[in-house]
C-alpha cells in the first residue's frame, strides 16, 4: 500500500510541480502543523495543472498524507495578483486562483496590470477587464497617435498631421479617461 502511495505521489509530483521559467501563477503548499515543528516542507505547487479546486485539494492531501488531517498553509505565491493570495485559502478562494491561472499568458498579464490599478473584486473576469482594455503600448503618446489616427486622421490633411501636438492630447487623454498600466491602458468609463 505504502509503495503505491510513493508511486501515485511521484507521479503527481511531476505533473504539479512548477517550473520557475514559466509565468504559470504557483503556490507553495505546506502545513500549519510542519510549520509549528520547525519545517517548511512542502512543494511549489503549478497552478495551471488543476481545473478545480477539489483536485487541487486532493493533491495537497496526498502531498502530505504523512499528517492526519494536514492544515494547509499557503506560504508564499508566484505570478498572480497578490489580491488573490492569502496564507490560508478557502475552496472559493483557490476556484479564483484556478480561474486565473487557466487564462492565457497575455489575459493574465493584463488583468495583473488592472488589478494592480483598480483593485481586484471578487466577481472580477476576463471579460471585465477585456471591455475596458485598449491594447498594449510603449508609451502614453503612442496610444494618442493611435487614437488620433483611429478618429481624427481621415479629417485632416497630411500635411497638417505634422503639427498636431500628440504629446499633449495624450496628456488630456490620461487626465480622466485612460490609464496607463505598465504598457496596458484601460479606459476609465
Amino acid at each position: 500500500m505504502e509503495k503505491n502511495l510513493s508511486a501515485q505521489l511521484l507521479e503527481e509530483k511531476k505533473l504539479h510541480s512548477f517550473d520557475f521559467a514559466s509565468c504559470n501563477p504557483a503556490l507553495y503548499v505546506g502545513t500549519y502543523g510542519k510549520y509549528n515543528d520547525g519545517s517548511i516542507d512542502g512543494m511549489w505547487v503549478d497552478m495551471t495543472t488543476f481545473s478545480d479546486e477539489e483536485d487541487f485539494f486532493d493533491f495537497c492531501r496526498l502531498l502530505h498524507h504523512d499528517e492526519a488531517d494536514p492544515e494547509f498553509m499557503f506560504q508564499d505565491y508566484e505570478n498572480m495578483p497578490y489580491e488573490l493570495y492569502n496564507e490560508c485559502l478557502c475552496p472559493d478562494e483557490i476556484a479564483k486562483i484556478i480561474a486565473f491561472a487557466n487564462e492565457t499568458e497575455e489575459h493574465r498579464e493584463v488583468m495583473e496590470a488592472y488589478v494592480s490599478n483598480y483593485g481586484w473584486s471578487e466577481q472580477l473576469t476576463w471579460d471585465d477587464v477585456s471591455e475596458r482594455y485598449q491594447g498594449k503600448f510603449d508609451s502614453e503618446e503612442e496610444f494618442a497617435e493611435h487614437i488620433f489616427d483611429e478618429l481624427y486622421a481621415y479629417e485632416m490633411p497630411d500635411f497638417a498631421r505634422r503639427y498636431f501636438d500628440y504629446e499633449a492630447f495624450a496628456r488630456d487623454l490620461f487626465m480622466g479617461d485612460y490609464t496607463f498600466v505598465d504598457g496596458h491602458v484601460f479606459s476609465d468609463h
